[in-house]
């Protein structure tokens, strides 16, 4: 769920600033608020990109040699526009966001006509200005690894910044909100698809053949949207969700019993907002949840303006103690160990003295785990269940927005890597494929690719993926230490799957 940053990514936004855009027609203006109404037709190009020159400006440098391996040699060119559309906040009230359509261009066969559509979902941005058009940006690493990756070979891209950031009229993001967010990317695909005619490449149509994607929070996002689209009678032709917190009643659980991921301490502070603004039962106070050093004012902290660095530095979150090290005696044995500091050195950096999540508020949530146990944690059971009859209002959000409630009929690859640290892999993945299989969906529908485990053999369709990600680790750990790659594994992993998926999507 954290922030897409990685090896490949910077010579490609970089690469982009030299490209010009302009537009050379009026937009009109819509007077409509209902959802998925594209408030500017047509959207502004905000650049414009040809392949020869995006293949030799990526040629130009180590980082963009890499990701032209991985990508391969752009063949079509690529208009990037800039969406502003209505939607809907947490509370389904009337908001508005913006977005990404990256039209492929240029004269080869597969770069104009009806050309097939990438719905992207991006992972987790604490920066509220986060805007994934802008391409001329140089620290939009996530807009230039899906451009390479997927507009410059020939899909329409719709990327959506989600409500909360750029330009949107909500003041908060609904982060993880299952339902909303899948109403933003569909709010943003429709748009998308109405402006499509209008752009500069008219020539490139929608095909009608609809792939989703995305990367940690994107990974959840694009499951779910996936789901909805289902659940309203709309075609998908394969989806890949990569690094997801898919099971998240299970994920929260598993946090909350000790196995602290990377990253909590930021990801906490957006999903209690998030389910605060949904369903308004979370807390009466953010003293209920948070330590009296961080509580005033956290409700409103992230997304931000400011770096995360500067709110760490400025004491308005700690950097990895989500729990304190001095943790609740019970006088349970059992129950007190569950709640000791854990002896995994990494899940222990999510304790200390400063820490941002009360001890009164972790027990009530753990006892509540005991007594209504999700099946996938602590313990597997058969089916993996979600917990009848969770009461604490967190877990109750968890529950409600845990993907263990749809099985899908079209294609889908999940993706990750089994020793990911942010988002647990074989937990979320591993969840998901046991529920789908007790319900009797047939096990070619789901493909379970985790980029840590070895090639299977001469004939695996994932080996360029498992050796390139592979590779890239094994020179972190010699480069730069084995504490910097477990830091950075979680974005390590994602230009590989998307490669994966990328693949995945061709065979449909």
């Amino acid at each position: 769920m954290s922030r897409i940053r990685g090896l490949f990514y910077s010579a490609t936004a970089v690469a982009l600033l030299t490209a010009c855009g302009s537009n050379s027609t009026t937009s009109e203006v819509a007077t409509s608020t209902a959802r998925g109404t594209l408030i500017e037709n047509p959207p502004l190009r905000i650049a414009s990109l040809d392949a020869a020159t995006f293949m030799a400006q990526l040629s130009a440098t180590t980082s963009g040699q890499g990701l032209l391996e991985l990508a391969g040699a752009p063949t079509c060119g690529v208009d990037f526009y800039y969406l502003q559309y209505w939607t809907v906040g947490g509370a389904n009230e009337t908001a508005t966001a913006s977005g990404a359509l990256m039209v492929p261009t240029g004269g080869g066969a597969q770069c104009s006509g009806p050309r097939p559509i990438v719905l992207y979902a991006h992972g987790t941005q604490f920066d509220k200005s986060f805007n994934i058009a802008d391409i001329t940006n140089p620290s939009n690493t996530e807009g230039a690894l899906i451009a390479a990756m997927f507009a410059a070979h020939g899909y329409t891209v719709v990327a959506p910044n989600y409500a909360g950031y750029d330009v949107s009229s909500l003041g908060y993001h609904p982060f993880l909100n299952g339902a909303q967010q899948s109403k933003d990317m569909i709010d943003a695909l429709t748009a998308a698809r109405t402006a499509l005619p209008q752009t500069l490449a008219a020539t490139t149509t929608d095909s009608g053949k609809l792939f989703i994607t995305g990367y940690s929070e994107g990974g959840y996002v694009a499951m779910a949207t996936h789901k909805a689209l289902q659940a309203a009678g709309q075609a998908v032709a394969a989806s890949a969700p990569m690094s997801g917190p898919y099971a998240l009643e299970a994920f929260g659980d598993a946090v909350f019993y000790g196995n602290v991921n990377i990253g909590s301490t930021e990801f906490t502070p957006l999903i209690t907002t998030s389910y605060q603004k949904a369903y308004g039962n979370i807390y009466a106070a953010t003293a209920d949840l948070y330590e009296p050093a961080y509580a005033s004012g956290i409700d409103m902290l992230l997304p931000s303006t400011t770096p995360i660095d500067t709110l760490i530095a400025d004491g308005k979150l700690p950097e990895t103690a989500l729990f304190s090290s001095t943790t609740p005696v019970t006088g349970n044995p059992a129950l007190d160990a569950v709640l000791a500091v854990p002896k995994n050195p990494i899940f222990a950096l999510g304790f200390g003295a400063a820490n941002l999540v009360t001890n009164d508020y972790r027990l009530s949530y753990v006892l509540d785990a005991v007594a209504h146990p999700d099946g996938a944690v602590p313990v597997l059971e058969p089916g993996v269940p979600l917990a009848a009859a969770p009461q604490n209002p967190l877990r109750i959000a968890f529950k409600t927005n845990d993907m263990r409630s749809w099985v899908p009929h079209a294609p889908v690859l999940m993706c990750g890597g089994d020793q990911d640290p942010t988002v647990f892999f074989a937990l979320d993945a591993g969840t998901m494929q046991i529920f789908w299989a007790a319900a009797g969906l047939p096990a070619q529908v789901v493909t379970v690719l985790d980029v840590n485990a070895p090639v299977s053999g001469p004939n695996d369709p994932f080996a360029a993926a498992k050796e390139g990600f592979q590779l890239t680790e094994s020179n972190i750990v010699a480069t730069q230490g084995q504490a910097a790659a477990v830091e950075s594994y979680h974005v390590t992993v994602a230009p590989f799957c998307t490669a994966a998926a990328r693949g995945f999507f061709s065979q449909f």
